[in-house]
């Protein structure tokens, strides 16, 4: 009962993220450019301090976001009668993301003042021999797309059904990063092995549908390769 609480209450916190995504379009285009930016640091070699700064950032400006999200829907909860007081509160929250974001890009430039100059061919060559870099940028492209696909279909939970399943698309990339990793055919077998009872526990729960499976097994295993292709 205790697991089944926890992970309720992270589908419940996951879900209010998704919901700011889905109804707020300045919190879409704040999280497209995380992620992308987040991806570019990793390409450009930032330094593990870099990251968690650029990381530090990126939460900064999605938190104040989330956070104007729920003052304005509390003003409107309160009062759906015009007031003074109501339009001060509302334009001071949405000046408070504005500061973050006008901050984040003026400290973001400075990160990537120093790594810019560098090109971007030298920073994908460096991934070809920093298999780790790749796996993490897969591993953050398929959960974006993911939750992009579970809010397009709006079915399900973030952690439990909907289309496509996570798990499935999580287990498969990391099945062919090792794929692509190692010529050892038991590793890979192996890990091929693991991730099929990944998907087939999915299913024998009922959590998932085959067609559910199937999309995110795809996902896991396209987007992976492409992303090795690229830093081949």
């Amino acid at each position: 009962m205790q697991r089944t609480n926890l992970v309720e209450s992270f589908n419940c916190a996951i879900e209010g993220f998704i919901y700011v995504v889905k109804t707020q379009r300045n919190m879409r285009i704040h999280f497209l450019l995380a992620v992308l930016v987040f991806i570019l640091g990793i390409i450009l070699d930032f330094t593990r301090i870099e990251l968690i700064c650029l990381g530090s950032l990126i939460t900064i400006v999605l938190f104040a976001e989330m956070v104007n999200t729920i003052i304005e829907h509390t003003v409107d909860l309160i009062s759906d009668l015009f007031h003074p007081l109501a339009r001060i509160i509302k334009d001071i929250s949405a000046g408070a993301v504005l500061l973050t974001a006008v901050s984040a890009t003026i400290f973001g430039y400075l990160l990537f003042s120093g790594h810019i100059l560098i090109s971007l061919t030298g920073g994908l060559s460096r991934l070809k021999d920093t298999p780790l870099h790749t796996t993490v940028i897969a591993l953050i492209l398929v959960f974006a797309i993911v939750i992009v696909g579970k809010i397009l279909f709006r079915k399900g939970k973030p952690l439990r059904g909907g289309m496509p399943s996570g798990h499935s698309a999580i287990a498969f990339t990391i099945w062919t990063i090792i794929a692509f990793s190692t010529s050892n055919p038991l590793i890979i077998s192996l890990s091929f092995l693991l991730a099929i009872i990944i998907v087939r526990s999915r299913l024998h729960q009922n959590i998932h549908t085959v067609w559910e499976v199937t999309a995110g097994s795809v996902i896991g295993f396209l987007v992976t390769v492409l992303l090795i292709q690229i830093f081949k």
